[in-house]
């Protein structure tokens, strides 16, 4: 009858500083290890070491991850259950499968509070509540008034489905009274109506000097936006070594979502991994190894094929987001961008490092837009965050910039 559905997913702690073992044994599907590393980016852990394989039908996973304090690993398990596919999948008992039903979208709610006065990490603290109460931001919309009070409207997906009761809305504003203390004066949570969605919408259009730049999906050639240059990424592709699958080998520098990275972009183009393996030593020098092939079971042979993944791996693992500090007319902007999963789901957790990084440097942000574009045939989600010039622009652009993408990249506490 096969394995119980909770022995699906064993989370097994080692002795104090050494990595947590996750293992997952479940049935198999196109995207599944994109999925799970999705989860592991989303609850802020490292991965060090990983194992897949699969025979197509039935799949085994092993993630080595570095844990960070009060790490809630239930809730960890539960996330990776719900991913997982069910063992019925696999049998032939048809009448327990679903009938090819698309999840309904969740809810959008939104949250509105005024606070008495801004202060440097005040937007990171809200951020941060709201993903430790595993509520997803999908709109930001910031106001400073004259007279220092802060207006903030957080469009928000609830990952639990409950903010629509009493118990989850009291639960999220006693959070937030508990982070903001005296400076809260009001926080409401309601339905967000399609009037209301339309309100929260950033501009529609980006400054072309920012969208050629940014968005070009041509490797460069140097070091470039503070990046690695291509020339330290490596992924080739061999036919000779297995009879039946792709051998993709890159060997690269870590960085946050390192695998999740890799993962989306195959699932992406529909590339199934029947075994894959990587690790990462302490200086931050990564490898990997997979064993692909396509949806129709076959190797990629095709050289155009070939060239057209090589290149959006390097170009993903180079610049998995885009980071820019630009003139937005007297003022200063900060421009953060990501590509979305096909499946329509942007990088996690952007919103939250990019709040870290202004509290770390000690300033304010003044207002913030979230839209989504689509540029150059891939869809974008793009984060707009007008800087605070009242707090004092210590730093020249091209520091709050390389600090930004540290964080975001994971680098903090290397560079």
């Amino acid at each position: 009858m096969g394995i119980l559905h909770e022995d699906m997913v064993l989370v097994k702690q080692e002795k104090e500083g050494d990595p947590t073992v996750i293992t997952v044994n479940c049935p198999d599907k196109t995207g599944l290890g994109c999925d799970l590393c999705r989860i592991v980016l989303i609850f802020g852990l490292s991965i060090c070491r990983a194992d897949f394989s699969t025979d197509g039908k039935w799949c085994y996973m092993v993630f080595w991850v570095v844990e960070k304090p009060n790490t809630n690993w239930n809730l960890l398990k539960n996330r990776f259950l719900e991913v997982c596919p069910s063992y019925f999948s696999t049998s032939e008992m048809d009448y327990y499968r679903p009938q090819n039903q698309q999840p309904s979208p969740p809810d959008v709610f939104l949250l509105k509070f005024w606070c008495t006065y801004d202060r440097e990490g005040l937007l990171h603290d809200v951020t941060e509540v709201l993903c430790e109460l595993e509520l997803t931001i999908k709109r930001v919309k910031v106001s400073t008034a004259p007279n220092g009070k802060v207006m903030d409207l957080f469009f928000v997906t609830d990952t639990r489905e409950l903010l629509h009761t009493k118990n989850r809305k009291d639960e999220t504003v006693h959070h937030l009274k508990a982070a903001l203390g005296d400076a809260l004066i009001s926080c409401e949570i309601d339905v967000a109506g399609p009037e209301l969605t339309a309100c929260s919408q950033g501009s529609p259009n980006l400054p072309s000097e920012i969208s050629e730049e940014m968005f070009s999906l041509e490797l460069p050639g140097k070091n470039f936006y503070g990046c690695p240059a291509s020339n330290s990424i490596s992924v080739t592709m061999d036919n000779k070594f297995s009879p039946s699958h792709t051998l993709v080998q890159i060997l690269c520098q870590d960085h946050k979502g390192l695998i999740y990275d890799i993962m989306r972009t195959l699932k992406d183009y529909n590339i199934q991994i029947s075994y894959s393996r990587f690790f990462a030593n302490p200086k931050g020098n990564c490898e990997m190894d997979l064993f692909i092939m396509q949806a129709d079971g076959k190797k990629i042979v095709d050289p155009t094929k070939q060239d057209s993944l090589r290149s959006r791996l390097k170009m993903e693992l180079l610049r998995p987001l885009r980071v820019a500090v630009v003139s937005r007319g007297p003022d200063t902007e900060l421009v953060v961008a990501n590509p979305v999963e096909l499946s329509g789901r942007g990088r996690p957790l952007v919103f939250h490092d990019i709040t870290l990084a202004f509290k770390l440097l000690n300033m304010r942000i003044f207002s913030v837009e979230i839209a989504r574009h689509m540029i150059r045939g891939r869809e974008w989600e793009v984060y707009r965050i007008l800087l605070d010039e009242g707090s004092g622009l210590s730093l020249p652009r091209n520091k709050i910039e390389a600090n930004v993408r540290n964080i975001l990249m994971g680098w903090d506490n290397r560079r």
